[in-house]
Formats: structure tokens, C-alpha cells, sequence
């Protein structure tokens, strides 16, 4: 069979699956400018940056272009570089260029492509209005003086989220991303996933800042400032830091947090074990007494909120085991409750919708929260270097006691798939190597959108489903409900990929959500206690702190659950 083949740059290239001409050029090492394209989201073609010219000399959006064999195609002309830096002057004379003062200075998309195409002057009046900040929600910042109108976070919200908050507005030169009717975000259906601010290209959308009140309390004397930190977290901060990409970093993290004044330094892997015990204890009975199934995961807020605002007839099918924040926050509050200090708990988390769980009424007792801060990785990493902290050259040290002990099976918590594992483990007979290796093989690893699997609880077949990203998992409801589809247990994350790909994180590639995968599974690997069951502090706090307050300190009843 004759490969098919075209022209790049005077270079032929073998056409071998690809969907446009964007990714052939990509794939011999041209890195052709975007603001629009993004391969898990249907093609835009609005910006125009990826234009290329033919031998007829026409010009072709590359993102929306399939290749066909014979095609000639250049991507460096005058006439490119001209339209290039034409479009760039045009987003700039209309944006605002309070560079060194936004949240995305050295992370802008279009500030990137500016300095690359050196753009040192634009020859147009800055037509821009005043700032329009949105700060309603607790979890983003929307700022419509920064939008290029690429449409990313339009599409994300639509296409992957199934949530539909925000969409173009009015049109021609009065043109916006906005929620219906101008509402502030947070009058909205939104769930606070974040991840239009993952895809935002420039500071139009960015995770909520919530640093500068905490330095307050870090520095107060009065108050002791408790810290616990994310699984997901540890694979996602170091390649920001100079380290490399899925580099497990926790106790570097734990010396620089040590370093900048918080008083003790905690693991949320054991909030993650007392999930694992509780949520299975929770499954196994209602799978005897037939009641409330599919069993839905409960660590994910987004998808919790998501249920609340989409399916509340499903609340009762969500589990009402607290997210393993609150549970260890919970843990935490009545530990230290008779400190002769105010006591303040942080999370450091991966995950913007943790800012709205953590204001609910349901996890506050005398109108004060159990997680009295969270601040996402992206956060943690403004800090450490505002206290100037060179982090490669921290020592690596170990959390606080009397919390010290955490389980594989709570770290691997931070990836799609992580949760239904570590329940697995929990409820299998079988507690051998050989049979802990096997459950690896059983489809709940990997990257994948949807995963399912079965297993053998007493007799009886269990299926399982594994789900991330709401616009999947708002699939499959629609096929449990048609009864096309049978489930008893189900994991939900709302970010695609899991808790590693949380908006609160650094963004990746593909590439890079892959390493912080394996880096999760190489801590697993690593650790002496595989079972969350197996781990001694678990166990101490069953017999001690939690005796008679399971309930009130692990669990939780949303409005609307029966």
C-alpha cells in the first residue's frame, strides 16, 4: 500500500491518521501559533493564528483543514508573518495590557505570541473599556477587559462539562463571553470545576486568589495554622518549581511549607483512608440490602454540585461520606479543639470547586468551616516563591505527627480510577501480592473518559464504572436511567483525568498528565502499606478521637437527601 503523502515547508511528510494539517505540521517539529485549538475540543477556527499558504497561494485555517496527499503547503511566508502580527496588534489594541499586574503575567497565551512575533509597538488606540471583574464566585475570576473571544472556555463548559455556564453574547464589536442575560457567574448553573480557566489562553478567567489574608494569619501569633496537602499535588507542583514533570515532591512541599510558617504539616491521604473505609462500609450495605444503587463516589464537589443542580432525584444515590478534606478537617478541628490558640485549617488542593465546598453550611459548626482556607497548587507555588524559597534545594521532610502514617491506597486517591481501586482493595478476600497486582489489571487504571469493570463479591457479580469529566458521566446517567446500562458502584471526578488535572493544578499536556499519573502509582508502589485498612492511625482513630462521632465527623446530609 503507497503512503500518502504531502509538502511542508519543502519537506514531504506521510499522512498517517491525522485530522487536519495542524497536527502533520506539528508532527515534524513546526510549532505553528494557536489561541483556539485544543485537540479534546471541537474545531473553532476563530483566530486565525494557524493560517497557512498553499502553492496557489490560498490560505487555510490549518485547525480545520484535513490533509489530502499532493497538498503543498507553507507555513512561514512574508504574507503569513504579516496577517500573524496584523491579528496580534488587532487583539492587543482591544485588550487590556496591564501586563505586570495579571494573574496569567508569563503564562498569557498572547502576551507568549507577542514577544515571539515581536510585537514591540501596536499601531492602533487601545479601545479596551474598564476592567469588568466577576469575583462572585468563590472558586474563578472572570475579567472581560482580558477575552480574546477565542472560544475555549465557551467550549469546554459545553463539550466536556455538559454545563453550558457562559456562551457568546450580542455581536459584531460588542461581542462578550458572558453567562444568560450578564448574570454574575455565580447566579449561575455553574459547578465550579475551573476548568474554562485551565483552557483560558490569557487572564480572562483565572482561579480566585485567597493568599493574601492567609500570609495574615500565618504571621499571627495567636493563631496556630494546620496545613494538609492534596495527593494529586505532590505529582503536579514540581515541574513549576524547576523539577521534573509527575516528580513525586511531598516532603520538599512539606519542608517549604514548614519554612514559610505553618505550624504543622499534614498528608490529606489520611483523610483519603477514612473515605476508603467509610464509603466502602457504605456500598457494601446497601449492595445487601439492595437499596440506593448505583452507589455514586462523593469526593469530587463538582460533581456533587452537578448532581444538585442536574439529577437532585440522584442525591440519594450520592455517598454521604464527606470528601476526604473535610473528613481530615473534621479530624483535625476536634483534635486541636482545646488549643489555647485559634486554630486554622488549610487544604492545599488541586481543585478549585474545594473554595465552594469548603464555604458550605453543611461543613461548619458554630457558623465556622472545618477548612477555613483552600488554596489550589497554582496558589501554593505564588507563595513559595514570594517567601523566596529556592524549592530544589529544600530538604525533603516527613509530615507531622500524631498523623504521620498514610496507605498507597489513599494516594493513588489523586487519579481517575484511584478511588474504585483502593474500594477494591478494601472489599477483596484475596489480601496476597499477587492479588493486589492483579487489581491493576482490571480496567480501572488509565486516562480514559469511561472505564468499567465487574467483580466477585460473595457470589454475586458487581460492575463497576469508572467516569471523569461531567459531560461523560452525564452519559452515562442517561444510560442507567434507560436501563441500557447496570451499575452497583460508581466513581465520578469532574476533571477529565482526575484530581492530577484538577484547574487549580499547573496546565499540562497529555504527556505531563500522564507522568503525574505514574508518578501517584510509583508513590503507591512505594509505600509499605497498600490498604487503607492496614494503617495504623486509621485504626488509632477508630478506637479513639472518632469513637461515637463517626457520624457527625465523617459524614454529611446535603438539602434534598432523603
Amino acid at each position: 500500500m503507497s503512503m500518502e503523502l504531502m509538502t511542508i515547508d519543502g519537506m514531504p511528510v506521510e499522512i498517517s491518521g491525522e485530522k487536519n494539517i495542524l497536527d502533520v505540521i506539528r508532527k515534524v517539529g513546526i510549532e505553528l501559533p494557536t489561541f483556539c485549538y485544543y485537540s479534546e475540543l471541537s474545531v473553532y477556527g476563530a483566530c486565525r493564528m494557524c493560517v497557512v499558504e498553499d502553492n496557489w497561494g490560498d490560505i487555510h485555517a490549518s485547525c480545520s483543514t484535513p490533509p489530502k496527499a499532493g497538498m503543498e503547503i507553507r507555513t512561514n511566508t512574508p504574507r503569513l508573518r504579516k496577517y500573524r502580527k496584523m491579528i496580534l496588534e488587532l487583539l492587543l489594541s482591544n485588550h487590556c495590557r496591564d501586563c505586570t499586574t495579571c494573574e496569567k503575567n508569563g503564562k498569557c497565551k498572547l502576551q507568549e505570541l507577542a514577544q515571539r512575533f515581536g510585537i514591540k509597538q501596536v499601531r492602533f488606540n487601545n479601545t479596551f473599556g474598564d476592567s469588568e471583574l466577576d469575583t462572585s464566585s468563590l472558586s474563578i475570576v472572570r475579567d472581560k477587559s482580558k477575552c480574546i473571544l477565542c472560544g475555549d472556555c465557551v467550549r469546554m463548559c459545553d463539550e466536556v462539562q455538559n454545563v453550558g455556564a457562559i456562551d457568546f453574547a450580542f455581536r459584531g464589536s460588542k461581542m462578550c463571553v458572558s453567562p444568560a442575560f450578564d448574570e454574575p457567574i455565580a447566579s449561575t448553573n455553574c459547578v465550579g470545576c475551573g476548568q474554562c480557566a485551565a483552557v483560558c489562553p490569557t487572564g480572562a478567567i483565572v482561579v480566585k486568589n485567597d493568599t493574601a489574608k492567609l500570609w495574615q494569619d500565618i504571621s499571627d501569633k495567636d493563631t496556630k495554622v494546620l496545613v494538609q496537602i492534596a495527593p494529586a499535588v505532590r505529582v503536579g507542583i514540581g515541574k513549576e518549581l524547576g523539577l521534573a514533570e509527575g516528580e513525586n515532591v511531598m516532603g520538599r512541599m512539606v519542608g517549604a511549607l514548614r519554612r514559610m510558617g505553618f505550624d504543622e504539616v499534614f498528608d490529606t491521604t489520611t483523610g483519603a483512608d477514612l473515605t476508603v473505609l467509610e464509603e466502602t462500609g457504605e456500598f457494601m450495605s446497601r449492595l445487601r440490602q439492595g437499596e440506593s444503587l448505583p452507589l455514586f463516589t462523593s469526593c469530587c464537589p463538582a460533581w456533587v454540585r452537578y448532581v444538585e443542580l442536574n439529577e437532585p432525584q440522584l442525591m440519594k444515590h450520592v455517598s454521604t461520606c464527606r470528601s476526604p478534606m473535610q473528613m481530615f478537617a473534621s479530624v483535625l478541628k476536634e483534635h486541636y479543639r482545646h488549643s489555647n490558640r485559634r486554630v486554622v485549617v488549610v487544604a492545599v488542593m488541586p481543585c478549585t470547586a474545594k473554595k465552594q465546598e469548603a464555604a458550605r453550611e453543611e461543613f461548619k459548626e458554630n457558623e465556622v468551616p472545618y477548612v477555613d482556607y483552600v488554596i489550589t497548587t497554582q496558589e501554593l507555588i505564588q507563595m513559595i516563591r514570594e517567601a523566596g524559597i529556592v524549592f530544589a534545594e529544600i530538604e525533603p521532610e516527613a509530615v507531622d505527627m500524631p498523623f504521620g502514617s498514610t496507605s498507597g491506597a489513599g494516594v493513588i486517591f489523586g487519579v481517575t480510577g484511584g478511588v474504585t481501586e483502593a474500594v477494591i482493595r478494601r472489599i477483596s478476600d484475596d489480601k496476597s501480592v499477587p492479588a493486589l497486582r492483579a487489581i491493576a489489571f482490571t480496567g480501572v487504571r488509565g486516562m480514559q473518559g469511561v472505564k468499567e469493570t465487574s467483580l466477585d463479591i460473595a457470589g454475586r457479580e458487581v460492575k463497576v464504572a469508572v467516569v471523569s469529566g461531567l459531560k461523560n458521566a452525564d452519559n452515562l446517567i442517561k444510560k442507567i436511567q434507560s436501563g441500557e446500562k447496570h451499575y452497583d458502584f460508581v466513581e465520578v471526578m469532574a476533571c477529565p483525568g482526575g484530581c492530577i488535572c484538577g484547574a487549580g493544578q499547573p496546565v499540562t499536556n497529555g504527556e505531563g498528565k500522564r507522568r503525574r499519573s505514574a508518578g501517584l502509582y510509583e508513590a503507591d508502589r512505594m509505600s509499605n502499606i497498600k490498604r487503607s485498612e492496614e494503617n495504623p492511625v486509621i485504626m488509632a482513630l477508630y478506637s479513639g478521637l472518632l469513637k461515637g462521632k463517626v457520624h457527625k465527623l465523617l459524614h454529611v446530609k446535603y438539602p434534598g437527601k432523603g
